[in-house]
């Protein structure tokens, strides 16, 4: 039943991966909106422009820290050791985006866009090698990592020329960011974990899923709630979902 069911699995992955890739390129170039840096939140507090925009990616460097010294210290988080480095990654990226998506968020814009992309992609690309190594394959994870990792940064850097030259193009940056989030479910649904706990899994999409749709409904959450936006709620609630990932690892058998 097992080899039936990742036989499937391993079709419909590299089924939707080839559609996924196939279908972005085929699409016409997708230049960055203007508008994706207009939020509806723009207060300055402390002398700090776009305060909640940038304040609220602390989450980011709590959880992410918490994430690195659980890999560090013996014991503290249950990981596949032969996958230490994607792990270390993830951790950083996560930690790494407070950095980058506060830096974005004090002058929004395509020059400081980069930095907040950046680290979003080692985490995108790291926790993709991980779940591979967990669910299916710990040679393809380890053959795949950097790979992987490369490809997240090539896919930024491109977006940002291509951007400067006037013909921006976000396909790249678009397969990294949301083909391992389709993914991912096949290899939870399809494949067996080394683990127990994989509800950590669960609960980081969800988190994403409607971290997305805050993102999306910025103005209408500010002007429901009149004290934070819809774009400031997304970072604390993408944030959840990783603490909730690593609740799942300190948990894992």
């Amino acid at each position: 039943m097992n080899s039936i069911k990742e036989t499937v699995g391993y079709a419909a992955i590299l089924f939707i991966s080839i559609a996924g890739i196939v279908g972005m390129l085929m699409m016409d170039p997708i230049a960055q909106d203007p508008g994706y840096h207009q939020f509806s939140d723009g207060r300055t507090f402390f002398g700090v422009p776009n305060f909640w925009n940038v304040i609220s990616n602390l989450p980011f460097l709590i959880v992410g820290t918490m994430g690195l010294l659980g890999v560090y210290r013996s014991g503290q988080i249950k990981y596949i050791v032969g996958l230490k480095p994607a792990y270390v990654l993830f951790f950083a990226g996560v930690t790494l985006v407070n950095f980058g998506s506060g830096y974005y968020h004090l002058w929004p814009g395509n020059e400081t866009l980069v930095w907040d992309r950046l680290p979003m992609t080692f985490a995108f690309m790291a926790l993709f090698a991980v779940i591979i190594g967990e669910f299916a394959s710990l040679k393809i994870s380890k053959l795949v990592l950097w790979p992987l990792v490369v490809f997240g940064v090539f896919s930024v850097f491109y977006w940002h020329f291509t951007e400067a030259a006037g013909h921006g193009d976000l396909r790249l940056y678009a397969l990294v960011q949301f083909l391992p989030m389709l993914l991912i479910p096949l290899f939870l649904l399809l494949f067996k974990s080394r683990f127990t706990n994989t509800g950590g899994y669960w609960l980081l999409l969800l988190a994403y899923l409607l971290a997305k749709v805050l993102e999306y409904f910025d103005e209408a959450v500010f002007n429901s709630l009149g004290i934070i936006s819809g774009h400031s709620l997304k970072h604390i609630v993408a944030a959840l979902g990783v603490f909730f990932l690593l609740r799942a690892y300190k948990n894992g058998e």
